[in-house]
């Protein structure tokens, strides 16, 4: 595969106006107050509203700018017609023109803004900014373009464009643990654009409420093989408004994740999603959740609802997961011995894949010997889990809880680094493993990785890290017997 080490930049030079996702142009008329454009501008959250007539005839403009500058500066009446403070050096582009052609117009003028015009007439318009954050190959500009996108078809390129990212990051060096982060803060922009979105169209909440993220996500360790795990906590409200709440709610998050699925980032095939009613509820019902995973302490509990222990907000009130997870605390503090028990279990489920003769043990698929490589994870990914649910440690990140294990002194320095070692180079090879089959095969992400593809020296490194897993899970079978 040729090296994208200058995708972005490569993209940006051939890149034609018409490929922006232009912005709908809202006009306001040229009486209409100062007032009334402002407070329409943050309603609808643009920096530009068009003044005229109508779309077909347009006069002026204002931004944000011009409300500082000609309003606010100048000590203006926001009742005065917005027509006095209007800017009207309009400059329009074809939407067939280059985004070098546009961003040297407006360089070279001096423009924020540009109108894109055809024939038929005006199509949208541009920022420079979003001209800008198309040229740039650095991630946090990507993330950066994502926090501006709004229409669902410019979401969904943007997450289309992640495979090649990613494979940029990884093949430059780049920690795997950095490149979690750049995938979820996608993920998680996207899913707040598009919650945005849909409170736009179906109006406000009638409760405050959290929208929280679980599993992969909620630990910040999203791969490009992911789906949707979230769900919602409401607050409680009086018996006449209960069922109103809950209506809005479970509507709500069916238009959220019915649009994260459009996007790429799929329905979760377990319907673990706010859309299901099991998870959309009240704070006291959640609390009742977790009162009865943590008392039943069961096997099978420790099995289905552990991912709810990695949970992280990501839209609306932070207080409500933050109730809910302090009353966890409370609960953990007085779990009874067997939770603990089951959830070292859950730990021993996947066995690190080797031989008797310290080989690495495959599976047989369409006739290759492959790896699953989300599998050999899991073993890492429980053990910090139980032992930061153990040692009452809030945060979900499987890295950051090994390093916090290791300043309580649960972990030595040297088990810590092996265990952050061995999950750092696993989920590298996971992730260019992913970007591969997407870029060189067209085909969706796999977490299997094909045994051929391994050079020697790949192999020998997983065969000593399944050594440390199988070690750790030597070491959790012994403190579990007995009890932490």
């Amino acid at each position: 595969m040729q090296e994208p080490s200058h995708f972005v930049s490569d993209q940006f030079y051939s890149k034609k106006v018409r490929e922006l996702n232009v912005r709908s142009i809202r006009v306001a008329a040229p009486e209409a107050s100062i007032r009334s454009c402002a407070e329409r501008m943050a309603k609808e959250q643009v920096s530009c509203l068009f003044i005229g007539p109508s779309e077909k005839e347009i006069i002026g403009y204002i931004t944000d700018l011009t409300l500082r500058d000609q309003v606010l500066a100048r000590g203006l009446s926001p009742d005065l017609a917005v027509s006095q403070i209007m800017e009207s050096d309009l400059l329009s582009i074809s939407p067939e023109a280059s985004l070098v052609e546009a961003l040297l117009l407006m360089f070279q003028t001096k423009a924020r803004y540009l109108l894109v015009e055809n024939q038929t007439g005006y199509l949208g318009w541009i920022s420079r900014t979003k001209v800008l954050t198309e040229q740039s190959q650095g991630p946090f500009m990507f993330i950066q373009s994502v926090k501006e996108a709004r229409q669902i078809s410019e979401l969904a390129d943007k997450w289309a464009r992640m495979p090649q990212i990613i494979h940029l990051l990884i093949s430059r060096g780049m920690k795997a643990a950095l490149v979690n982060q750049i995938i979820t803060t996608v993920a998680d922009t996207i899913t707040q654009r598009v919650i945005e979105r849909v409170i736009k169209e179906i109006g406000p909440a009638p409760a405050k409420f959290v929208f929280f993220v679980l599993g992969s996500e909620g630990r910040g360790e999203l791969t490009l093989k992911t789906d949707q795990d979230n769900a919602i906590i409401y607050e409680d409200k009086a018996n006449e408004h209960r069922e109103e709440v809950r209506a809005y709610f479970l509507n709500f998050a069916t238009r959220v994740s019915t649009a994260l699925d459009l996007i790429g980032i799929v329905f979760c095939e377990g319907e673990l999603m706010a859309m299901n009613p099991k998870w959309t509820h009240s704070l006291s019902h959640w609390k009742r959740n977790y009162d009865s995973w943590i008392s039943d302490a069961s096997q099978e509990t420790a099995m289905n609802y552990s991912t709810f222990f990695d949970c992280r907000a990501i839209y609306g009130e932070l207080s409500i997961l933050n109730e809910l997870k302090n009353y966890m605390g409370e609960l953990l503090v007085n779990a009874p011995e067997r939770f603990f028990i089951n959830l070292g279990h859950n730990a021993l489920q996947y066995q690190a894949p080797l031989t008797f003769f310290r080989r690495i043990r495959s599976e047989e698929i369409d006739g290759e010997k492959q790896l699953n490589l989300k599998q050999t994870m899991r073993p890492i990914v429980d053990l910090a889990r139980v032992y930061a649910l153990k040692y009452r440690i809030g945060e979900t990140n499987t890295n950051s809880r090994i390093n916090l294990l290791r300043e309580k002194g649960v972990f030595t320095a040297k088990e810590a680094q092996e265990l952050t070692h061995a999950f750092d180079y696993l989920m590298a090879l996971r992730l260019e493993n992913q970007s591969r089959y997407i870029l060189d095969q067209h085909q969706k992400p796999k977490n299997y990785l094909k045994l051929k593809d391994l050079t020697k020296v790949q192999q020998v490194t997983l065969i000593e890290i399944f050594k440390v897993i199988e070690e750790f899970q030597a070491r959790i079978k012994i403190s579990f017997t007995r009890s932490l």
